[in-house]
């Protein structure tokens, strides 16, 4: 299977923003005919449209389109001609026109912390949902072989790092073994500033302690979105479920509510990699 196809997949799978790029016309010498398809995320690209600069604009462009959640002409199809003269640094001689193909997610993201207890009684319910989960664990151990369908499983040694690629908009979920960890996760999430929400696992003297940390690391203008106990208050009981069904309940007050102000970018979809897809060696 072509690699932009197995990505547009994943993409549709998991509910995340891509732009795909495809060679509408061809007049005189160009890198690829019409056809050729390379498809764009906000950390990564599949396939290829010829390499050189012209690649390197295009996927510039796409990922402007991702950010802005531009759609030209009402439909998310846009066009754009480039000359592959002198001034992109090509000598072909001749034209290209792409089309531009933007998919904006219509699930909000959730990102769950943690493959304990309470996470893998969480995640198979969030699968059900309308929503994009990703589940993010720092042991190999503990994700399951077995994951829901259109579930994103990363497993990272240092969680904290997965918080720069998470998509903007997202609903944080954090349940760590390491209290620690969790007040590191909790932070990086609200120091991004553009956090749906954040959540906690937790007891009222944890979240106590948490809140008191985060305030005096200058984030109280981000404190709005924080949670600690996460769930929703009236759903009671400690037990790794009932828990899960709080936190459920509350993910699903958070995408009935008004729509997100800005439409979130994708992830690299899981099952598909850079090293798997034929990108162009001027790009890298």
């Amino acid at each position: 299977m072509k690699a932009w196809l197995q990505a547009q997949l994943q993409c549709e799978k998991q509910g995340l923003g891509y732009v795909l790029i495809t060679v509408s016309q061809v007049q005189g010498s160009a890198p690829r005919s019409v056809g050729a398809k390379i498809l764009v995320t906000h950390n990564a690209q599949f396939d290829s449209i010829g390499g050189g600069h012209v690649e390197y604009k295009a996927i510039a462009h796409a990922r402007q389109l991702l950010k802005n959640g531009v759609q030209a002409s009402g439909n998310g199809l846009s066009f754009e001609d480039y000359a592959l003269g002198a001034s992109l640094g090509q000598c072909c001689g001749g034209k290209v026109q792409l089309m531009y193909e933007l998919v904006t997610p219509t699930f909000m993201p959730v990102v769950v912390f943690g493959a304990g207890h309470v996470g893998r009684a969480l995640v198979p319910m969030l699968a059900h949902l309308p929503v994009a989960v990703t589940w993010v664990d720092g042991r190999y151990d503990m994700l399951p072989k077995q994951i829901p369908d259109g579930v994103n499983c990363v497993h990272e040694e240092h969680p904290v790092d997965a918080i720069a690629d998470c998509p903007a908009n997202a609903c944080y979920l954090i349940m760590t073994h390491h209290h620690g960890l969790d007040l590191q996760l909790a932070e990086a999430a609200l120091k991004r500033g553009d956090s749906r929400y954040v959540g906690v696992i937790g007891s009222r003297t944890k979240a106590a302690k948490f809140r008191h940390r985060l305030l005096d690391k200058g984030l109280a203008e981000a404190m709005s979105v924080f949670a600690c106990p996460m769930g929703d208050k009236n759903i009671t009981g400690k037990l790794p479920m009932e828990v899960a069904v709080s936190v459920a309940a509350q993910v699903m007050k958070l995408y009935q509510q008004e729509p997100m102000a800005k439409p979130v970018a994708g992830l690299v979809p899981e099952g598909v990699t850079a090293s798997t897809a034929s990108i162009s060696t001027e790009l890298v």
